[in-house]
């Protein structure tokens, strides 16, 4: 792909959007779902970076949600929280221009496809706000519910086309490296849950955890209906994150 516009969307996450005539081709209604996004290093010639992805060996790579796809234009945005430059997804965004390019596989499914819930849940630090708003945009318009979503200061609330029926509570959380329990005690807090219940809920892996156990065990939502994904873990990079996700669900 070729990155064709670059944006701080808030002081704390960028927007960057990237076009190839491939994206014309991908099956419309799959904002939210993720892909994997491979990194040039810094100047590395275009040649040598496709040579590496045909060849190896791998470049950097990390997992992204788009966060909203235009097939006719053949174009995806993408947003990347900003950490500075010291993971390589912040570091690139932080320095990619138009005209760069950047490698994409995937995309994998959407995570919540049907929509049939009398109650949604949502759930988000600033890592997973993507899928969590490529979600609430997705919602009928009559559908009703509360999200709870973290960011690292106020002024980055972002504009998301919620259905009125959502409440949508913003919650500062100035050190995403120190584990935060606002989410989970407002859930935690929520009186009984009325009819059918679906939930996006994704962000920091202990986090996610906990809810789990709130929305599955104690609340008794079904498993299927229950999207509740850890994204992150605190202290590690995202290949032992996986790591670690697998070793939890074999065991």
């Amino acid at each position: 792909m070729t990155v064709t516009q670059k944006s701080w969307l808030t002081p704390n996450m960028i927007r960057v959007t990237c076009a190839a005539d491939w994206i014309k081709t991908l099956e419309t209604g799959i904002d939210g779902a993720h892909f994997k996004l491979f990194m040039p290093k810094v100047d590395q010639p275009i040649d040598a970076f496709k040579t590496q992805l045909t060849d190896g060996p791998r470049p950097d790579v990390r997992t992204y949600t788009i966060r909203y796809l235009r097939a006719e234009a053949g174009e995806i945005d993408i947003d990347f929280v900003d950490h500075g430059d010291a993971g390589p997804a912040s570091a690139w965004a932080r320095r990619c221009k138009a005209g760069d390019v950047v490698g994409f596989a995937g995309p994998g499914p959407v995570k919540i496809k049907d929509f049939f819930a009398d109650t949604y849940v949502l759930a988000a630090d600033m890592s997973a706000l993507a899928v969590a708003a490529a979600t609430l945009e997705s919602m009928p318009r009559d559908a009703k519910g509360i999200a709870f979503f973290e960011i690292t200061t106020p002024e980055d609330k972002q504009e998301i086309d919620a259905p009125e029926g959502i409440e949508i509570q913003w919650l500062v959380h100035p050190d995403p490296h120190i584990p935060n329990a606002q989410s989970i005690d407002k859930i935690r807090a929520l009186p009984e849950l009325s009819g059918q219940v679906q939930t996006c809920i994704a962000g920091e892996s202990s986090m996610i955890k906990t809810l789990r156990d709130e929305i599955v065990n104690q609340r008794g939502v079904p498993k299927g209906d229950a999207y509740i994904s850890g994204y992150w873990k605190i202290g590690l990079i995202e290949d032992e994150h996986q790591q670690a996700k697998r070793a939890e669900a074999a065991g």
